[in-house]
């Protein structure tokens, strides 16, 4: 559930991107339109809400890293023969 509330909202800040580059082709620098800093805005709230996301499926303990090449801690009896 953790992992599809990333990838959702991964998917609404690229769209907002894109719109926040189609609304600054369209409008051209026309003071009166205010649409691309609002894009902006959202994109900062979908960012800063997708950090929250990760931030807490880490600090929970469903996100974490499961890399192979990291064993993790190395138990005291295995350090010293």
């Amino acid at each position: 559930m953790l992992k599809a509330a990333i990838i959702i909202l991964m998917l609404a800040l690229v769209a907002s991107l894109g719109s926040g580059f189609y609304y600054l082709m369209m409008d051209q620098g026309d003071k009166a339109k205010r649409r691309t800093f609002h894009s902006l805005g959202v994109r900062l709230t979908l960012a800063l809400a997708l950090m929250g996301v990760i931030v807490y499926g880490v600090a929970t303990g469903q996100l974490g890293h499961r890399n192979p090449w990291d064993a993790g801690p190395i138990p005291a009896s295995a350090e010293s023969p």
